[in-house]
């Protein structure tokens, strides 16, 4: 099959993928797509791939309304008869176009793209442009699923795609690579200078008992901050800096690049940290005044001197041209002390006692940071992975969930949309699932903000509720989680308040129902669950 795929054919396979809950089912239509696919021009760079772009990511850059769809659909003409098919690439050009327009007469330009989208598609493309548009395709495809289409379309290992997309974290690029290089094309795939990997996850844990067992004796223990993980890239005078979900937020800290400048001693190098937000005294300001830096793109010289911004340095993932993220924890620690400016790097100590863990925990809290990271000395780097060889501990519990809709408040909060919504998601689905609804823990600009963005993600509204695209993450504090009936995702959370506003995490980066699910386990693990067996059997 050539370049020019039909966009039909794509339109009909999510139709296929929809109509079936059968994971290998799944798996095998990606595969025969993917292998149709082979052909087309993988490297024009400037179009994204229909893996990554239709099938899993909500299109966040995407600003369209459903008051601007609904225009458009009154104009829509059918397509003509012998008109040219809409293709996949054509689409994705238009929806880069799309993402990319800005400034004066933008509103009108997008309407004009999408009005000649649309009218070039048939009934059921259009069905499935209005999905990917508003991030609800709902065809169970997660990414894990999608890597599993691409290790048998190309039939190469399952771990050699999954190690490929740790490095790229796009597995379109994935896909390109493993159809047309194969296996080896796939372990040539390595660390690149200015191309963010996904950042290495911790586990949660309450006890540090816990983790030393876990960790078989000594470990090491770091501040945690209520501040933004930061990738950094440098390459001599060139220096980049990633969010934790890859985007390039260097314009946003240009005091960040000047440290980087003075206080890392080399020529190349990746390394990863937190920016903090400080006032008086150096102690950290709270995370939304740190997010007012990232989301600003000008005056920012007046914005460094309102919020001024530290630098915490934790690891190092790459050297003048050395690798190490096969390497263990301590020795990238060393090599990192060994290059950095000692002001630049986290404090931490190396331990197996508990006396002295929960005296650096109580340091950390009097300092006004979260908590500490716990760390295995022997442990690799591995991008995107959670598990047990990093454990965070705080004192409250919390979970990151994405708002999927909102309610018009009444009384003091009349005109703000302030009962919220609060989902986890299901990784095997690829969907949200309601945990509960909250309208605790904002001040009233934050009540105004969230407002703001909410109406501007707005798919559908009834008389009480505004419903969102799945876009927006907050960090929610809980004293217990129970089973529900009421809620789809079977949990409800007890007292849930909103702690912060996430920004800087993607929905795919929000907490999961498995992760729920087994935080309910670990809360009856010394009382019995009897008020449940009658019920949820």
């Amino acid at each position: 099959m050539k370049k020019n795929t039909p966009f039909s054919k794509f339109a009909q396979l999510c139709e296929h993928l929809a109509a079936t809950t059968k994971r290998l089912e799944k798996i095998a239509m990606l595969a025969e797509f993917l292998r149709s696919l082979k052909k087309m021009n993988w490297s024009r760079r400037r179009v994204l791939c229909w893996a990554k772009f239709f099938l899993i990511t909500i299109p966040r850059t995407l600003d369209v309304s459903w008051k601007t769809l609904q225009k458009i659909r009154h104009k829509i003409t059918e397509p003509r008869a012998h008109a040219q098919p809409l293709t996949i690439l054509e689409v994705a050009d238009l929806f880069t176009q799309i993402a990319e327009t800005s400034g004066k007469g933008s509103r009108q330009r997008i309407h004009e793209l999408l009005e000649s989208l649309f009218n070039r598609a048939g009934q059921s493309e259009r069905d499935v442009l209005v999905k990917i548009i508003f991030g609800e395709m709902r065809i169970g495809v997660a990414e894990g699923l999608l890597l599993e289409g691409i290790a048998k379309a190309a039939d190469v290992p399952l771990e050699l795609v999954r190690r490929a997309n740790m490095y790229l974290g796009d597995p379109g690029e994935v896909a390109r690579v493993a159809l047309h290089s194969g296996a080896d094309g796939l372990a040539r795939i390595n660390l690149q200078l200015f191309r963010p990997v996904q950042p290495m996850l911790a586990g949660l844990a309450e006890e540090f008992s816990e983790i030393f067992k876990e960790h078989k004796g000594k470990t090491s223990l770091e501040f945690k901050f209520d501040g933004a993980r930061v990738q950094i890239h440098k390459q001599n005078d060139q220096i980049r800096i990633y969010s934790r979900h890859l985007s390039d937020v260097t314009a946003s800290l240009p005091d960040v690049v000047e440290m980087i400048g003075s206080g890392l001693r080399a020529k190349t190098a990746i390394v990863e940290g937190e920016v903090v937000a400080v006032g008086k005294g150096d102690r950290p300001l709270p995370f939304q005044e740190l997010m007012r830096r990232f989301r600003r793109v000008h005056q920012i010289d007046a914005t460094k001197r309102e919020v001024p911004v530290k630098l915490y340095l934790f690891d190092l993932l790459y050297l003048d041209g050395d690798s190490y993220v096969n390497s263990a924890y301590l020795k990238r620690w060393k090599i990192l002390t060994r290059h950095c400016a000692p002001e630049l790097l986290v404090k931490r100590i190396i331990t197996d006692g508990e006396v002295e863990a929960e005296k650096f925990l109580r340091q950390a809290l009097e300092q006004g940071h979260e908590g500490l990271m716990a760390k295995k000395l022997d442990s690799e780097y591995t991008p995107g992975a959670r598990g047990k060889r990093w454990f965070k501990i705080k004192p409250a519990e919390t979970l990151d969930l994405v708002i999927i809709a909102a309610e018009w408040g009444s009384g003091r909060r009349v005109g703000w949309l302030s009962n919220y919504h609060l989902a986890a998601r299901d990784e095997t689905a690829d969907e949200f699932f309601m945990l509960g609804k909250t309208f605790k823990g904002l001040t009233d600009d934050e009540f105004k903000w969230m407002t703001r963005k909410l109406l501007s993600l707005k798919t559908r509204e009834d008389r009480y509720t505004v419903y969102v695209k799945p876009q927006l993450v907050v960090e929610v504090a809980y004293n217990e989680i129970q089973r529900s009936p009421q809620y789809s995702s079977k949990f409800a959370l007890r007292f849930a308040r909103i702690k912060r506003i996430r920004e800087d995490k993607s929905p795919r980066q929000a907490d999961t129902i498995e992760r729920v699910r087994r935080l309910y386990e670990q809360q009856f693990e010394r009382k019995a669950k009897a008020e449940d067996v009658a019920r949820f059997k």
